[in-house]
């Protein structure tokens, strides 16, 4: 038993700070991130809560680290892209990634501390915005607009009562038995003329709703180049 415990220990990868919020990430996924705690992720890790402070000096900080993680994985724009590509990449980038991760949106909103991660990310689509001619008021204009848009459809969709079209279909079937069609004539109109048709994906509203702020900011920047 004692060689199988020494084989363990040495077996067991060394304690880093990288090491501790990627637990972390993975604990917050699973099982939310208001259950997070020291004492929960020093037993993730196979060792007591006090050595995680050797890492991190607290809570705070694990947060702090784990929204940067997250923005990590968000694609940034290519100093090749025009400003609408480098807007959409990161844009659909940041959707797939707030996926993965639910609750990552309103953890990232309650956090004060930008990492590195979170400010590369700032930097690099405000310089996208600004080297596609945004003037920089313009330019916040946008980064506030399509962000809200992103954080919003996240939220959205985490709280849908379906997941995919197979439920989506079961949900809307569920409405539709118990709706009074006379009293509610537009919303039986769009459940059954356009979410229940064939090849419907609520997700692609997303990208319709994308492209109709772009297309707003395409007008604007125009706008305001004339007006130079």
């Amino acid at each position: 038993m004692a060689d199988t415990a020494h084989k363990t220990r040495r077996k067991r990868a060394p304690l880093t700070r990288e090491r501790v919020l990627e637990t972390a990430l993975t604990l917050a996924d699973a099982e939310g991130v208001e259950s997070l705690s020291m004492r929960k992720l020093g037993r993730a890790l196979g060792v007591e809560a006090m050595s995680l402070y050797n890492h991190v000096p607290n809570k705070d900080a694990v947060l702090d680290g784990v929204v940067d993680l997250i923005v990590s994985e968000i694609a940034l724009p290519e100093p090749t892209d025009d400003w609408r590509a480098g807007m959409r990449r990161r844009a659909l980038s940041a959707r797939e990634v707030f996926a993965r991760h639910p609750g990552s949106t309103r953890l990232m909103e309650s956090r004060k501390q930008p990492g590195p991660a979170a400010l590369r990310y700032y930097d690099a689509v405000i310089g996208c915005l600004r080297r596609g001619g945004f003037s920089i008021a313009l330019a916040a204009h946008a980064f506030a607009a399509i962000d809200s848009y992103i954080y919003g459809f996240a939220l959205q969709e985490a709280s849908m009562a379906f997941n995919g079209n197979d439920e989506l279909v079961e949900v809307a079937d569920d409405i539709l038995e118990h709706l009074p069609v006379e009293q509610f004539p537009h919303f039986t109109e769009m459940i059954v003329e356009h979410a229940l048709k064939p090849g419907y994906d609520f997700g692609a509203e997303f990208e319709y709703g994308l492209d109709l702020i772009l297309d707003g900011f395409a007008q604007r920047l125009a706008e305001e180049q004339a007006g130079a």
